[in-house]
């Protein structure tokens, strides 16, 4: 068929990276492809370590490939640089590090560009739909005139996966990223869309993701997927793991946007492996989309109590929320300690509007955790009465969102426990309280170490902390994009 939407599929069982290099040079060339000007990789770099977080990037194999790939299609004039914004507040410093990037960088003569030390600018936004008329983003994105995405095959427990799409939430820093990052998530992710759209798309599915975004376990799928579109990847993604497009919500918002094809029928797809042979093979690829109170079960000392929820598409579960944020933090402990849930202190874990007694064991602590949680009752023969203070999308101001970042998620849940020391409950704001938060708040609760005061983690994420803020300061004093 003749269409303007590309994706090509080949097969790639090992992190070769001249075979990667081979691989996605050809699909350049097949796509007609000659990146040119100020090219900018986004990878998958959300989170990463040798030992803790294994699986969750894109490997640095993955990335090497991908700049000689450029490099050799490339017009002269190009100035080639890796740009993200890591997950849970961790600087990108730390993260680039332990994935390996720099090295690869450095070979390549490729520019280093961390986006939570840049300048971040509003852009305009005009789409039918959108849920802003304007977001921020790295002033680098803004000025880049070829974007090349390098996702991660990974599936996701608020989104069901994470392909060229969803990569998108690492264009932004701590300040903006949370903006939206609850019932609207999806909303969001299609927003982004609208700022800049990739010219080439590789995902690193030669060892993919199942279950969680952070903590993943590996699947090996063995293939290499490459496009110009990103509708048209994630479409293609999608029926890899026998996954209707139509159920990953943001793929579907794009597409209704115009932004690109959700149907087999619209795409051209080529390479030397059918679809039809991944499904059969994908067939036990596992996701976990399982509401948190029922994902953690009567033999752990969490147990969850999940309440309505406010806005009209979404009441019954905030997908993009306080609850993933939750499941991970749990993963994350267990990456520590694999038997944390059973040694951990109970703990009532309240979100949504509850109404009803809580019926809790003598022992048990609470958090009542989220904007829009809200319960009235009696803890221990005193009353309680926990309000909502959300706040839409519509009141929500994108131009005056605040600096908060590790070491201030870090020292306000820890001052915040201290003032509530002796209470059986603590109240959390946030929308959402993040992955980060949840982790400092579930330690002092709980009873159990902080992973972040792991010695492994500790000293260097500190390090690269200091260096982050001196970049910023850089950066932001001398108003450069990094290329």
């Amino acid at each position: 068929m003749t269409s303007p939407y590309r994706v090509l599929i080949r097969r790639c069982d090992s992190y070769d990276p001249d075979r990667i290099a081979g691989i996605l040079r050809e699909g350049m060339i097949e796509m007609g492809l000659r990146p040119g000007g100020r090219v900018l990789m986004k990878p998958n770099a959300v989170i990463a370590h040798p030992d803790i977080f294994p699986h969750a990037f894109t490997r640095k194999e993955f990335l090497d490939g991908a700049l000689s790939a450029t490099r050799s299609c490339a017009r002269p004039d190009t100035d080639i640089a890796v740009g993200e914004r890591s997950g849970i507040t961790i600087p990108t410093r730390w993260v680039f590090r332990n994935a390996g990037y720099p090295g690869v960088i450095r070979k390549h003569g490729a520019r280093t560009i961390y986006f939570d030390e840049m300048r971040h600018v509003p852009v305009r936004i005009d789409a039918p739909g959108r849920l802003r008329d304007q977001l921020y983003v790295p002033q680098a994105v803004a000025d880049c005139d070829f974007l090349i995405n390098l996702p991660k095959f990974k599936a996701h427990p608020w989104c069901r996966l994470t392909l060229s799409l969803k990569n998108f939430i690492g264009l932004q820093d701590d300040r903006h990223r949370l903006v939206d990052h609850n019932l609207f998530l999806e909303h969001k992710i299609a927003d982004l869309q609208s700022v800049i759209q990739p010219k080439f798309i590789a995902v690193d599915a030669i060892s993919a993701g199942q279950k969680m975004m952070l903590t993943p376990t590996p699947f090996a799928m063995g293939v290499i997927l490459m496009g110009n579109n990103s509708c048209a990847v994630d479409t293609v993604g999608c029926q890899m793991v026998n996954v209707d497009p139509e159920k990953v919500t943001h793929l579907k918002f794009a597409s209704q946007r115009g932004l690109g094809p959700m149907a087999l029928d619209q795409i051209r797809i080529d390479g030397d492996i059918s679809i039809e042979e991944l499904q059969h093979r994908n067939r036990d690829f596992q996701f976990c989309l399982e509401p948190i109170d029922r994902y953690f079960g009567s033999d752990t000392h969490l147990r969850c109590t999940v309440g309505r929820f406010p806005e009209k598409h979404s009441p019954d579960y905030c997908w993009g929320g306080c609850p993933g944020a939750l499941q991970e933090a749990v993963h994350i402990f267990r990456g520590f300690n694999p038997e944390v849930e059973q040694q951990m202190g109970k703990i009532r874990y309240v979100v949504g509007k509850v109404e009803g007694p809580l019926e809790l064991e003598p022992d048990e602590r609470v958090i009542f955790a989220g904007d829009c949680t809200s319960w009235e009752g009696e803890i221990d023969g005193r009353s309680v009465k926990i309000d909502s203070s959300y706040q839409t999308a519509a009141q929500v101001d994108e131009t005056r969102t605040r600096a908060y970042d590790m070491i201030s998620k870090v020292s306000n849940a820890i001052l915040h426990v201290a003032a509530n020391r002796g209470k059986r409950w603590i109240r959390i704001n946030g929308c959402p309280v993040s992955v980060a938060e949840h982790v400092h708040y579930l330690s002092s609760m709980g009873g159990i170490a902080n992973p972040m005061f792991d010695t492994r983690l500790l000293l260097p994420v500190t390090l690269d902390y200091a260096r982050m803020r001196i970049g910023r300061f850089y950066h932001y004093r001398n108003r450069g994009s990094g290329f």
